[in-house]
């Protein structure tokens, strides 16, 4: 059995080799390991320094070129001497349920590249299209990399996870699909901070999609008010606009950083992955004995100095206690 302690101290010091054990760890759901990757977990969140890697968000509607533009980035990131983690969270296998891995045969920038940790995991047929074991794969990739990406499975209601653990959410979108439309219509154009419509090298399909997007911006509330969302053109097919992207996504994390949104997002990060957590493994019945999504968001403010790894496994305890009644 792994030492929980060890190897997030190694982690910490940036050891790329416990990446993986650590990461078998976090997705092992036997009562022990998951006791053991919660100890893991609990001290990464406290001891790494803030605010460490940068955790970009990438999602768009399959076909988008998500994992081509990907790789595009990867390269040019490695190139300029950065380190990068990727979890890619794929469709999940009917027959094993593990990740059918998809699109990441696409991901080349990978492959030999030791700067460069590619993880998937299976969606597992949630509604969001996360895995599980998203939010610990990000936390331990961002202490051993200097750059976090997180890819996820369509789009819907996996807008709404990515953003509670990303730093910056990329949108990608498909030139003369509709899924830009279709975006807008789903409500959540507020989320995303920064837009890239891809294969730009189809010309005008490209330019009609990026004025769309641009006059529903135009109509909705951002998440940030001081931060003006780009729409951007890319081609992952010959790199134009992969440079954009970056500087793009450069000044989005420095502007948090800056004016303390960075904060308070992951703050709401933390807030929302403890009441999902719970959600997910009690329902709505056991949160209740907590009062609710409003009582149990009391609970998670109050206890600031914990880790949402920690704070999960500390109310789900006291949820199980409360249900079996007095002893």
């Amino acid at each position: 059995m792994p030492d929980a302690d060890a190897l997030a101290g190694r982690l910490l010091a940036r050891e790329r080799e416990a990446v993986a054990p650590a990461l078998n760890l976090a997705d092992d759901r036997r009562p022990a390991e998951r006791a053991l990757a919660a100890a893991l977990l609990d001290r990464l969140e406290r001891e790494a320094p803030f605010p460490g890697a940068p955790r970009v968000g990438l999602t768009g509607a399959p076909g988008a070129g998500k994992s081509t533009l990907l790789d595009a980035l990867l390269r040019r990131l490695r190139a300029r001497g950065e380190t990068v983690g990727v979890v890619a969270v794929d469709p999940s296998s009917r027959e094993s349920g593990g990740a059918l891995l998809g699109d990441r045969i696409r991901v080349h920038a990978a492959a030999g590249d030791a700067g460069v940790f590619v993880r998937s995991m299976a969606a597992r047929e949630r509604l969001g299209g996360l895995a599980d074991a998203t939010r610990a794969g990000v936390a331990i990739l961002a202490a051993a990399f200097d750059r976090v990406f997180v890819e996820t499975v369509g789009v819907g209601q996996s807008e709404v996870e990515v953003a509670s653990l990303a730093d910056t959410l990329v949108y990608v979108a498909n030139p003369g699909t509709g899924d830009a439309l279709q975006f807008m219509k789903a409500g959540v154009i507020e989320l995303p901070d920064v837009f890239v419509v891809n294969k730009s090298d189809l010309g005008a399909a490209a330019q009609r999609t990026a004025h769309e997007l641009e006059a529903g911006l135009a109509l909705g509330l951002a998440a940030d008010a001081g931060w003006r969302r780009p729409v951007l053109l890319a081609s992952a097919r010959d790199g134009t606009g992969v440079a954009e992207i970056l500087a793009a996504l450069d000044a989005h994390f420095a502007h948090q950083v800056a004016s303390g949104a960075l904060v308070a997002r992951r703050a709401l990060g933390r807030e929302s992955f403890v009441l999902e957590a719970l959600l997910g493994r009690y329902g709505s019945f056991g949160l209740a004995r907590l009062g609710g999504r409003e009582g149990a968001r009391v609970r998670v403010r109050e206890r600031s100095g914990a880790s949402s790894f920690a704070l999960a496994e500390e109310l789900g305890r006291e949820i199980e206690a409360s249900l079996r009644g007095p002893a």
